[in-house]
């Protein structure tokens, strides 16, 4: 009688979770061997077709083409057990066959010749070899035995191990990695008690093993030398009195604490990296210098070079954007809401110049002359601090050449300006002193690749060489 077994996605590498089905390689109703392929998916790491354990036909597969399974989950189920024409289906009939020689290779009796977890690489137990008994393991292993070892009996006549020693075919573990990490130490797998699933045995059960056994192994020396450092440590120990006297405590709270909670979630949550370029930036200075002697307002370096951002991420519209955790979604926005570092004397702000794409050079500078004259004077509303898409730090006004700036959460990027000074620099062939900056780009690695990140930070540095590139887009 046919018996149906469940197939399960293996963990296909260390610390892979999931897994997306790219492609279906076989229907229900066919018919499928040990080790043949039987699904193609894609995971963090790579594209793998994934082997079948089991001899059968397909009766149900489980997830369309497109769809992300969680490692564990159902791939299929396999009826197996049907007997192949002319070949008889159990008993000593079967015994018989399997003195003749191997099954078909899509009988039941083939064991898989690939490591996938929970499912092993042996034979079906009539054609396993009888298991040696181990050696006695180190004394570093001894220590770190978790579960008692099952008393072993004489091999029965028939060349199986005895019903009641331990389990037959492999311990099953999450890796072969583990496997080969308790092999290489000396740890027999079949004296541990796994944590996961069904006592599938981890990385960190073998590693808390092996901790534990070397943790014994110091235990005498330690008792032996743990007193003296306590005695040190009291000779040279302060008086509390003493040290609280000379520690100062600032609670982290208002704008301080607000900055602290933010940066620390970008760090926490944002996968940044940071490139960044040296640029001539002696044209863009002309240039503003031959605005502002024109007559009218005064164009700012700021506005200048907000307004180069702004064309730059109409080009590049990824850095534009946020990840929504909860949906695992890039949200790219179509407007560009730019905010800007501001100091004052009750910390960092960053207040929102509302589309920023949207304005010229005058409407820029007037815009940032009212934001930052009202974070100074502790006038800003909430919405001057929020909703922003993309910030913009001139960290140069510090005196200071390059920085890695954190991501303003939860945008996903920040371009980073520092002061604009004279530097040898050759240009045109020759060497000559040019006003020199430093800019640099923090983003967010799930929104995009280096790649995109680099065109945009080299589009900012060619309009800030050459200022005449910004005519393409006015």
């Amino acid at each position: 009688m046919a018996q149906v077994l469940e197939f399960k996605l293996p963990d296909l590498g260390e610390g892979l979770t999931e897994a997306e089905i790219v492609r279906w390689l076989v229907e229900v109703g066919d018919v499928v061997t040990v080790d043949q392929p039987v699904v193609e998916v894609e995971t963090a790491k790579a594209m793998v077709e994934v082997p079948c354990p089991y001899g059968g036909v397909v009766t149900a597969r489980f997830g369309a083409e497109g769809t992300e399974l969680p490692v564990g989950a159902p791939l299929l189920t396999v009826a197996v057990g049907e007997p192949a024409e002319g070949r008889p289906a159990g008993g000593a009939d079967a015994s018989a066959a399997r003195a003749e020689g191997p099954r078909t290779e899509g009988s039941r009796t083939g064991g898989s010749g690939n490591v996938l977890v929970g499912y092993g690489t042996s034979e079906a137990p009539a054609r396993r070899r009888r298991v040696r008994p181990q050696p006695p393991a180190p004394a570093a292993a001894n220590g770190a035995r978790r579960t008692a070892r099952a008393v072993q009996e004489p091999p029965a006549a028939d060349g199986r191990t005895a019903t009641g020693t331990a389990p037959e075919g492999p311990v099953p573990v999450i890796s072969p990695l583990v496997r080969r990490l308790a092999r290489q130490n000396g740890l027999d797998l079949r004296e541990l008690t796994g944590s996961g699933p069904d006592g599938l045995i981890l990385r960190a059960d073998v590693e808390y093993a092996l901790r534990a056994a070397a943790a014994q192994g110091r235990t005498d020396r330690t008792d032996r030398t743990a007193g003296e450092p306590q005695r040190q440590a009291a000779r040279t120990r302060t008086s509390p009195a003493a040290e609280t006297d000379r520690i100062t405590r600032i609670p982290l709270k208002g704008i301080r604490g607000a900055v602290a909670d933010k940066l620390s979630r970008s760090r926490a949550e944002i996968p940044d990296a940071t490139c960044w370029v040296d640029a001539d930036a002696t044209e863009l200075m002309r240039t503003r210098a031959a605005v502002n002697a024109s007559g009218g307002p005064k164009i700012s370096v700021l506005a200048l070079l907000a307004r180069i951002c702004t064309a730059a991420l109409a080009r590049f519209p990824e850095l534009n954007s946020s990840v929504d955790t909860e949906a695992r979604e890039i949200v790219r926005y179509a407007d560009v809401h730019l905010g800007f570092a501001a100091q004052t004397d009750r910390g960092l702000v960053v207040p929102v110049v509302r589309d920023a794409h949207a304005r010229d050079a005058e409407s820029l500078t007037a815009e940032f002359a009212r934001l930052t004259e009202a974070a100074r004077a502790g006038t800003l509303t909430p919405a001057d601090l929020t909703g922003g898409t993309f910030t913009l730090n001139n960290y140069g006004v510090f005196g200071v050449d390059g920085s890695t700036p954190i991501v303003n959460h939860p945008e996903a990027a920040m371009l980073g300006v520092g002061r604009i000074v004279p530097k040898p620099w050759v240009h045109e062939g020759e060497l000559a002193v040019r006003q020199v900056v430093q800019l640099s780009l923090t983003f967010d690695h799930r929104v995009c690749d280096g790649g995109t990140a680099g065109g945009f930070l080299r589009y900012v540095a060619d309009c800030v060489e050459q200022p005449a590139v910004l005519l393409r887009t006015l």
